[in-house]
């Protein structure tokens, strides 16, 4: 059974080549050389970085309480509009009318108690001054007039704090804008200690946004204040937004970044960037993915790079003459009879173009490279050819394959 399966593939394989011999007929596929031309133009040319960034509104202040105590009530919630000096929220007040009242009370006895001491110290210094009154008397009128001053002192140091901590149950807005962030609700107790909680965020005019974006040290040499920058949102992926560098950070980041085999820091620095927002669709922590422009040259030649790259060979030339330069950088031009070099300054380089100092002047058509095409030959002698008919072809439909 072996034997018989490997003289049945033998024989396919034999079949096959026939086939393949008889449908090429010995003919070979043909090629057509051609050339891709450019014209040098003036154009814009930039270089640029790319970065991540967090959208984050321009002014931005947390709102807090520095008493402790039990949320009364509260006016705003979150997106609304606010005013400064707008009240926003108020916290429960019985616990500390009651404490400026003690404070009250505590004051106006001091007071009292300083005005009695200061007018008989007065007296008394006279009657010193006359030495009707011995020393020892005269230092203790003196001893308790000055403490009397300073309980009185005291006193009204705690009066004014009892007054100031009644005020702040009342919570204001600081600034014009929008409620990002409410963090607490009617009822809730918050706690000052040593940081002061907060209640809400309240952004300031959100058709101004600014964009924080961390670039990499590598990169943060070729940032310039004022240059141009696009970002794109995930929200919106079809708008590029326009922005210009505001403020390049000193403070740098240092992140780590690691895989299974190696771990290394990453030092990044923050860049702000000023972006407007008319239509408001730039929220606050959205994820930006920026672009800011290093360089940018303005209404110069330009040629694509893969011109600088096109050299001809005799092979690809069709015997057309070859008129080369030893410049490392060249361009190419061609006509009827020949391709001929043409040396080369250049500048800037973005990717696809590069910019063309001198050597070659606008409107010239330059070279950018080889087309070549294959032409397969015909897979089927015409009908009715003299060709021979290969024994292990079916024929075509309607057509005797025996031969008479």
């Amino acid at each position: 059974m072996n034997k018989k399966k490997v003289f049945i593939s033998a024989a396919a394989v034999i079949v096959l080549a026939g086939a393949g011999m008889w449908i090429f007929g010995g003919k070979k596929a043909s090629q057509t050389i051609s050339f891709s031309t450019s014209v040098v133009q003036k154009g814009t040319i930039s270089n640029s970085i790319t970065a991540t960034g967090t959208i984050e509104p321009v002014t931005e202040v947390e709102v807090g309480t520095q008493v402790s105590g039990i949320i009364d009530k509260i006016y705003v919630d979150y997106n609304s509009e606010v005013k400064a000096g707008q009240v926003i929220a108020e916290m429960d007040r019985v616990t500390l009318i009651s404490d400026l009242q003690s404070a009250q009370a505590t004051y106006d006895g001091a007071e009292a108690e300083y005005i009695y001491q200061e007018k008989l110290y007065e007296r008394n210094k006279k009657l010193y001054s006359k030495q009707l009154i011995s020393d020892t008397e005269y230092e203790q009128y003196e001893y308790n007039y000055r403490r009397a001053k300073s309980a009185y002192d005291q006193s009204k140091a705690a009066l004014a704090k009892a007054q100031r901590n009644l005020s702040y149950t009342t919570i204001t807005s600081p600034i014009n804008g929008v409620v990002t962030s409410r963090e607490v609700e009617a009822g809730q107790t918050v706690a000052s200690g040593f940081e002061t909680p907060t209640l809400f965020t309240i952004a300031a005019d959100l058709t101004k946004m600014q964009v924080v974006a961390d670039v990499d040290e590598a990169d943060i040499a070729g940032v310039k204040d004022s240059a141009r920058v696009t970002f794109t949102v995930d929200a919106y992926p079809d708008d590029v937004f326009e922005g210009r560098v505001k403020q390049i950070r000193l403070g740098s980041t240092n992140s780590s970044s690691s895989t299974s085999t190696t771990s290394e820091t990453v030092v990044t620095y923050e860049v702000v960037i000023t972006a407007d927002n008319p239509e408001l669709k730039l929220k606050p922590r959205l994820t930006a993915n920026v672009t800011i422009f290093t360089d940018t040259r303005e209404n110069v030649l330009v040629v694509p790079n893969k011109a600088l790259r096109f050299n001809p060979d005799k092979k690809i030339a069709g015997g057309k003459t070859i008129k080369d330069c030893d410049s490392p950088k060249k361009v190419w031009t061609m006509d009827a009879t020949s391709f001929t070099a043409h040396p080369v300054k250049t500048g800037m380089n973005d990717g696809s173009n590069t910019e063309i100092i001198s050597g070659i002047s606008e409107g010239t058509e330059i070279v950018t490279e080889t087309v070549v095409k294959s032409e397969m030959p015909e897979m089927m002698p015409e009908e009715g050819g003299e060709g021979e008919q290969n024994p292990f072809m079916p024929g075509p439909p309607g057509r005797n394959n025996k031969k008479k």
